[in-house]
């Protein structure tokens, strides 16, 4: 089964005590592996200045996307942001698909997916204030997928900078907003993160 049209996606963080580059695993409902999801284009001095300061928020960040064989499937860049983060999403062929798009700043967190002429196709939005769970609604305002932080013990969290989130997502989603949908539970961790 090719990675996009999954329904059910588990996106592992790597653990790591400091972390320089986002790194995250994508599993399947058994745990298998099934595709990975990497930053991109980091020098050294970035990654200094990651490890000794908390400017993420101002610098931009690239994420690509891959299946389990190495194919690339997405691309996401966020551009530097001061209080709301954007994320563009291009497909395998480097094609906009669109962008999500943070539009609340206090509160429950609320971003918009939109195509890439800025049409509102869809809203992510948390339903708590600690902005770890989340649902995505269509156009119409009906629930299409969820994003769910899935808790992996204290000694974990407390100790690394390691988030699993739970991806899941109506089969009947197709096409830009399926992969808008994707990208936001790709890049959930790193909109919400790099603003905070």
């Amino acid at each position: 089964m090719e990675l996009l049209e999954r329904d059910l996606v588990v996106v592992r963080q790597k653990a790591k005590l400091i972390e320089l580059t986002n790194q995250y695993f994508l599993l399947d409902e058994a745990g298998n592996d099934i595709g990975w999801i990497v930053e991109e284009g980091q020098s050294p001095l970035r990654k200094v200045l990651r490890a000794l300061t908390r400017f993420d928020q101002f610098m931009s960040h690239k994420l690509g996307v891959a299946d389990a064989d190495g194919r690339r499937v997405l691309t996401l860049h966020k551009p530097p942001s001061f209080f709301r983060s954007v994320v563009e999403v291009r497909d395998a062929s480097d094609t906009p698909v669109g962008t999500i798009r943070q539009q609340t700043l206090f509160g429950k967190v609320r971003f918009t997916l939109e195509d890439p002429q800025g049409f509102p196709l869809g809203e992510l939005r948390a339903e708590n204030w600690r902005a770890w769970d989340f649902h995505i609604a269509d156009s119409s305002g009906a629930e299409i997928a969820r994003i769910t932080k899935k808790w992996a013990g204290m000694l974990l969290e407390g100790f690394t900078t390691a988030d699993n989130y739970v991806f899941t997502v109506q089969p009947t989603v197709q096409g830009p907003l399926r992969l808008l949908c994707f990208g936001a539970a790709a890049a959930v961790d790193l909109a919400l993160k790099q603003n905070g």
